[in-house]
C-alpha cells in the first residue's frame, strides 16, 4: 500500500509514498486511487484517501491536500480546509500536529521534508515545470519561516517518472539548457532526433544540493516502468486510456 523512505524514519513523523494497491476503485483507478480531479467515482476517492489517512493514524479530514498547479507557490496549513476549498498550490508546509499534508502525483516527483525537531514538515510536486520554477527551494524557504533549520532538513523523493522512459522534445531541453547551471547533465539521447530522456530526479537532488539540503534519499522507483504498483500519466497517454490514476504522498506530526 505504501513506500517508506528511511531516512523520514523520525521519531513523531508519519509519512507514506502512497502505491496504487490496497483500494477500492476499478479499472483504470485500481485500486488506491486519490485523485480528486480524476473521473472515478467520487465515493471511491473518498474511500481510498480515508484509508491513507489510517495508515498515517489521522481522521479522513485531516489529510489534505491543495489544487495543483505546476508552480512554485506554497501554502503553510494552519487547520484543514474541505476539499472544495483547497488552495492553489504545489507545496504545504505546517507546524500543527496531527495534520497530514500531501501531494498528488500520476509521475512527476513527490518530495517529502523533515525537519522532527523543529517540529515542521513539507510536501512538494515536482513535474518539470515546478522544479524548473523552484517549488523544492520555496518549499525549504517556507519551513525556515515556521523555524525550521535548513541544515537539519530531510527530504525524500517518492515513485516519479525515470529518466529511460522521460523521452522529451527540443522546447523542454530549450527551457533547462537556458537556466545556465550544467542542466545539460540530466538529458541523454533519446532515439528520435532533436529529443531526449530527462533525469527529473537527478535534476531535483541537484536543486535541493544547491539549497543546502543535504540530507536528500530517492527511493529509485519508477512509476511507469511498474503498472502493478504505480499509475502514469504517460503510460496511460501510451496506451489511449481513458484517465489515469493519482498517487499521494503525505507526511505528518503526529500528535
Amino acid at each position: 500500500m505504501m513506500v517508506e523512505a528511511a531516512s523520514l524514519k523520525l521519531t513523531g513523523i508519519r509519512h507514506a509514498f502512497f502505491t496504487r494497491q490496497g483500494g477500492v476503485s476499478g479499472g483504470v483507478y485500481s485500486s488506491l486511487n486519490a485523485g480528486i480531479g480524476s473521473h472515478d467515482s467520487t465515493a471511491n476517492v473518498a474511500e481510498n484517501r480515508a484509508r491513507m489517512a489510517a495508515a498515517l493514524d489521522i481522521g479522513p479530514s485531516s489529510l489534505l491536500s491543495a489544487y495543483q498547479i505546476h508552480s512554485p507557490q506554497v501554502v503553510v496549513v494552519e487547520m484543514p480546509w474541505k476539499i472544495e476549498e483547497r488552495p492553489r498550490a504545489d507545496a504545504l508546509v505546517t507546524s500543527r500536529r496531527g495534520i497530514a499534508i500531501g501531494v498528488s502525483t500520476a509521475d512527476c516527483g513527490p518530495i517529502l521534508f523533515a525537519d522532527a525537531l523543529a517540529g515542521i514538515v513539507g510536501a512538494a510536486h515536482a513535474g518539470w515545470r515546478g522544479a524548473l520554477a523552484g517549488v523544492a527551494e520555496a518549499t525549504v524557504d517556507a519551513m525556515e519561516k515556521l523555524g525550521a533549520e535548513r541544515g537539519r532538513i530531510h527530504a525524500a523523493l517518492g515513485p516519479m517518472i525515470r529518466q529511460p522512459n522521460y523521452e522529451v522534445g527540443p522546447d523542454l531541453i530549450a527551457r533547462f539548457t537556458v537556466e545556465g547551471t550544467g542542466s545539460k547533465r540530466f538529458f541523454r539521447p533519446a532515439s528520435r532526433d532533436g529529443h531526449a530522456l530527462f533525469d527529473l530526479a537527478g535534476y531535483i537532488v541537484a536543486r535541493l544540493a544547491r539549497a543546502g539540503i543535504h540530507s536528500v534519499e530517492d527511493v529509485n522507483l519508477c512509476t511507469y516502468a511498474d503498472p502493478a504498483r504505480f499509475f502514469s500519466f504517460r503510460r496511460a497517454t501510451h496506451r489511449a486510456e481513458p484517465d489515469y490514476g493519482r498517487h499521494l504522498n503525505a507526511i505528518s506530526l503526529g500528535e
